[in-house]
């Protein structure tokens, strides 16, 4: 039977649980949305639309660990700016209701995690993933060293696309840095929308993005990024030879690219938030195509 003390320790960690569930944001799962849909673009179009159950559960639970582990390792390195950032000032590194030492050892763990599923796939995928952590561990730190950090982001979100090539395939074919490309501009754009939403905190905190790069051109540059991502598909159903269900697929991406573009047209802080959460449907529409391709061909 448990004791007094016990049972004060166990009630504490429950008292806990939504802090840690807040600083790896899985009460917020848009990240692991944003970084899925690439994912699994990548992995039908490797398997040509038979991937393996095996592969599906390697990279589904891969991307919620990584996005996870990405999140708690982006407070730690922003934990004393979080505070100046009126979107950021309530998360548990930085009003200290985790430690950074307590962060850290999740992190480790999440990390672990994600390591060990990595390890059924084979040597080359082993081999792709360390680039991949590598990307994730440096994209916090760039936003005091550059206005491009979202460019980081776009090249850290879109890694899992030649890992999963090589997880099927063994190798990474040329359609797969198209793939790459495509996610890394669309990131760009999206994560700009989403750096809009603190600009002005960002300006008196002293951090760097694209939506400061970009300055009155911040529209214009999210829609040249989006049309980037647009080509970059398009000449992939032509390599490939995709249907009419894929392309339907695009268009719906692009009236909502057009949707969001409206949205913004004020710059609202609110506004901009919604149209970032808003390419959640884009991911889905584009990988509703490829599945209809694949299944009804």
């Amino acid at each position: 039977m448990a004791t007094f003390k016990e049972l004060q320790l166990s009630n504490s960690r429950l008292r806990r649980l939504p802090d840690f569930i807040a600083l790896g944001r899985l009460d917020r799962p848009i990240g692991i949305y944003l970084l899925l849909w690439p994912t699994l673009w990548a992995l039908w179009i490797a398997s040509e639309g038979q991937p393996s159950y095996k592969l599906i559960f390697i990279f589904v639970m891969g991307v919620i660990l990584t996005r996870t582990g990405g999140c708690i390792v982006n407070d730690y390195a922003d934990r004393d700016f979080d505070g100046q950032v009126q979107r950021t000032a309530n998360r548990p590194l930085a009003t200290g209701r985790i430690s950074g030492k307590e962060a850290l050892a999740v992190a480790a763990l999440i990390g672990l995690l994600a390591f060990v599923l990595v390890l059924f796939t084979n040597t080359f995928t082993i081999i792709l993933s360390v680039g991949g952590l590598l990307l994730a561990c440096t994209y916090p730190y760039m936003k005091r060293h550059t206005y491009l950090p979202q460019l980081v982001l776009g090249a850290a979100f879109a890694w899992s696309i030649p890992m999963a090539f090589a997880a099927v395939k063994e190798e990474v074919p040329a359609i797969a840095w198209i793939i790459y490309l495509a996610t890394l501009c669309w990131t760009m754009a999206y994560d700009t929308l989403y750096a809009m939403v603190d600009r002005d905190d960002d300006l008196q905190a002293g951090i760097k993005s694209t939506a400061i790069l970009f300055g009155d051109a911040d529209l214009v540059m999210v829609g040249l990024l989006n049309g980037m991502a647009l080509l970059a598909l398009v000449l992939l159903g032509n390599k490939l030879g995709l249907s009419f269900w894929y392309f339907g697929g695009l268009a719906m991406a692009v009236a909502m690219w057009a949707w969001q573009l409206w949205q913004c047209r004020e710059r609202d802080r609110d506004a901009c938030f919604k149209a970032f959460l808003h390419n959640h449907w884009v991911g889905a529409a584009i990988f509703a195509g490829l599945f209809l391709h694949y299944t009804l061909r």
